[in-house]
C-alpha cells in the first residue's frame, strides 16, 4: 500500500485541523477529499484496513486535541484542579469541581461506544456515497436547530440598576477577583445538571457515523437544553479535548510499525499543520459564536453532501 506524501500530509492536516472543529465532520471531508481528487491521491489516502493514512489520521488529532489543550490551557488548569480536590475532598462544592465531573461523566458514553463501534462503522459507511448523505443530513439538523429547535438561553441575566442611590462610602470594602469571560462561561456550564450533560456528551456519539460533526452535533444538543452558541461552542470543545487526545494516543502505535514507517515524516508535517489549523480554528470559532449562528455551515454541509452524492451516483 502506498505511503501517504508530503503534499498529501500538508492538505489533509489544514483540513483535518479546521474540519475537526468547524461542525462540518472531519471524518467526511477526511473521506470525500480523496474520492473527489481521485488518482494516486484515491489510492494513498485509503480508509481500507491497516492503510497508512489511518495512522496519519490518529497523529493529526492528536495534534489537533494538543492544540485544543494549549488553547483552553487556563480552563483545563481550573479544572483539573477542581478535578483533585475533589477526589481529595471528597466533595463537590465549587463551579470548577463540578465541571470537571460533568466533564467526566459526559465523556463515558462517547468513550464506550466509541472503543465498541467506530472501526465496524468505519469499514462500513467509510465510503464517498455514505459519507455525502450524513453530510447533507449534518447540514440539515444544524439548519433545523437554528429555524425550529433552540430552546431559550442559559445566560445569567445582567443586574437591573436600583432606582434608590445607597452611600456605601462609610463601609469597609474589599477587593473583588475580577471574573474574565471565558471563566463565567465556565460557571455557566457547570450548572447544567448532571443528566443534561450526559446527554450533551453522549450526542457524539453520532459523529462516528462518517460526515456527522462531534462539534456540530454536540452544538445542537446545547442549544437544545438551553444552552447559547457562545456556551454551547465551548462546552463542545471542552468535551471533545479528552476524546480525541484519548482515542488519538490509544491509537498512536500503529504508525509507529514498519508498513508505515515511509510515513512517518510526512504525518510529522501533516500533524504540525493540523496543530496550528486547529489553533487558529477555535481562536476563530469561539469569537465567531459569541455573536453568531450555526446556519452558514449548515448551508455549506447540505450543498456539499448533495453534491457530492449526485457527483459519485452519477
Amino acid at each position: 500500500m502506498s505511503a501517504v506524501t508530503y503534499l498529501e500530509a500538508v492538505v489533509v492536516g489544514a483540513l483535518q485541523g479546521v474540519s475537526e472543529l468547524f461542525p462540518v465532520s472531519s471524518l467526511g471531508h477526511s473521506i470525500l477529499l480523496p474520492a473527489w481528487v481521485g488518482g494516486s491521491w484515491a489510492n494513498d489516502l485509503s480508509m481500507g484496513k491497516d492503510s497508512p493514512y489511518l495512522a496519519v489520521l490518529v497523529a493529526m488529532h492528536v495534534a489537533t486535541a494538543i492544540a485544543l489543550v494549549v488553547f483552553f490551557w487556563r480552563d483545563w488548569v481550573r479544572i483539573l484542579r477542581g478535578l483533585w480536590t475533589s477526589i481529595r475532598d471528597r466533595e463537590v462544592v465549587d463551579p470548577d469541581q463540578r465541571l470537571a465531573w460533568l466533564l467526566v461523566l459526559a465523556t463515558i458514553p462517547v468513550g464506550i461506544a466509541g472503543l465498541l463501534l467506530e472501526s465496524a462503522l468505519r469499514n462500513f459507511l467509510g465510503k464517498p456515497i455514505p459519507t455525502a448523505i450524513f453530510l447533507a443530513l449534518n447540514g440539515a439538523v444544524l439548519l433545523a436547530v437554528e429555524r425550529f429547535g433552540r430552546a431559550g438561553a442559559k445566560k445569567e441575566p445582567m443586574p437591573v440598576a436600583a432606582e434608590q442611590t445607597i452611600d456605601f462610602s462609610a463601609e469597609v470594602t474589599m477587593p473583588m477577583r475580577a471574573v474574565s469571560v471565558e471563566e463565567a462561561s465556565d460557571r455557566r456550564l457547570s450548572k447544567l445538571g448532571v443528566g443534561e450533560a450526559v446527554l450533551i456528551g453522549a450526542a457524539q456519539i453520532l459523529a462516528l457515523f462518517p460526515g456527522i460533526s462531534r462539534s456540530g452535533i454536540t452544538m445542537v444538543a446545547g442549544l437544545r437544553r438551553g444552552l447559547d452558541h457562545e456556551d454551547s461552542a465551548r462546552f463542545a470543545f471542552l468535551l471533545a479535548t479528552p476524546v480525541i487526545l484519548a482515542a488519538g494516543v490509544l491509537k498512536m502505535p500503529s504508525l509507529f510499525t514498519s508498513e508505515n514507517h515511509a510515513s512517518l515524516g510526512p504525518a510529522l508535517v501533516g500533524s504540525l499543520v493540523a496543530g496550528i489549523a486547529a489553533y487558529i480554528a477555535v481562536r476563530f470559532l469561539t469569537s465567531y459564536f459569541e455573536t453568531r449562528t450555526l446556519t452558514p455551515f449548515a448551508i455549506y454541509c447540505v450543498v456539499a453532501g448533495i453534491g457530492s452524492l449526485v457527483y459519485f451516483v452519477a
